[in-house]
């Protein structure tokens, strides 16, 4: 294993030291529990965002913390679940007086445990509502959930449900914009290596040397299947087929196009990939009208990539377009 860690235990600690130094102008990093909060929070009269989940995926989901997205974030250990006392606490530090919603990746731990903390946040007066992002097409149920996964629709719902509540919109509208953006996104990723979580020391799964794994998981899940290497040309029909059949997108929508690295992959890889999707959306009267390219969910250093198609109205798209000022993303503030 070769990595720039010290001692594996403390890695997400040391990493929580390091975004504290980092970024002190937008958030603070509470510990017991271990937390990630808006420098100034708790904005009164704000409807207030928590997401979270294992380590990991950076800058998901604490480097989107800031004005116009989240309020707080849950860094769990790396692919681990935060627990309940962590959700609590960051409901807890962030609550304004308007409510809180919940983003929660569709997987079985993240649900339990924010079902379990929404319910002791309630217990306290606090107005909390849930919304679960389900929008991998890949497989209907994987080693860690049941039903579709969480993946890259979380972001798209972090950024435009953020921009809601710094309009100062009630928890339940905001709550309804984040299940529309579930409804209207669809995702798949690929792999073309594995990655190694520090604790373990080896790869989470094997790839031969010409193998690629299409609909992987953000965990290393197995996906719909396993097959040599191809162009990227057949990479994006693999993955982009499902997505625009499914929801189904149809010609004369809009989409917002999101290409994502999944760690390990650059940047000269993922605009080839979104020249064949542009190429493709094209071809069937779809428009790309936004878009969005980078390492926004990773996989620690897996290479691969995941497409994301949320299809936009105009009140999605200004939602979009409104400023944003996080350590991973940031536009117009």
């Amino acid at each position: 294993m070769k990595k720039l860690i010290n001692d594996p235990a403390d890695v997400v600690k040391e990493a929580l030291q390091g975004i504290a130094a980092a970024h002190s102008d937008r958030l603070r990093v509470l510990t017991e529990p271990n937390n990630i909060v808006r420098a100034d929070s708790p904005v009164q009269g704000k409807v207030a965002l928590v997401s979270g989940g294992g380590s990991g995926h950076e800058p998901m989901h604490g480097g989107f913390v800031g004005m116009g997205m989240l309020d707080a974030a849950c860094p769990g250990e790396v692919f681990t679940s935060p627990t309940p006392d962590q959700m609590l606490a960051a409901t807890q530090a962030v609550d304004g007086g308007a409510g809180v919603l919940h983003i929660v990746k569709n997987y079985t731990g993240d649900v339990l445990n924010f079902e379990m903390a929404a319910d002791l946040a309630r217990a306290e007066g606090i107005e909390v509502e849930a919304v679960v992002i389900d929008d991998d097409v890949a497989v209907k149920d994987s080693l860690y959930t049941a039903g579709r996964r969480g993946v890259g629709a979380t972001v798209l719902a972090e950024k435009i449900c953020g921009a809601a509540a710094e309009q100062r919109r009630p928890l339940a509208e905001v709550a309804e914009l984040c299940r529309t953006v579930n409804a209207n996104s669809r995702s798949m990723g690929m792999a073309l290596t594995s990655c190694t979580v520090p604790a373990a020391g080896k790869p989470t799964f094997e790839l031969g040397a010409t193998e690629m794994e299409i609909g992987i998981g953000i965990h290393g899940e197995p996906g719909r299947r396993r097959m040599e290497v191809a162009s990227a040309h057949d990479v994006v029909g693999l993955l982009a087929t499902p997505i625009v059949e499914d929801l189904p997108f149809s010609a004369g929508d809009k989409v917002l196009a999101f290409v994502n690295s999944m760690g390990g992959t650059p940047l000269i890889e993922l605009y080839v990939v979104y020249n064949e999707l542009n190429h493709f959306l094209a071809d069937r009267g779809i428009e790309i009208s936004r878009n969005l390219i980078g390492p926004f969910i990773t996989s620690l250093e897996m290479q691969g990539c995941s497409i994301t198609l949320l299809k936009l109205d105009d009140e999605l798209t200004a939602l979009w377009d409104a400023p944003v000022n996080t350590p991973g993303l940031r536009w117009g503030a």
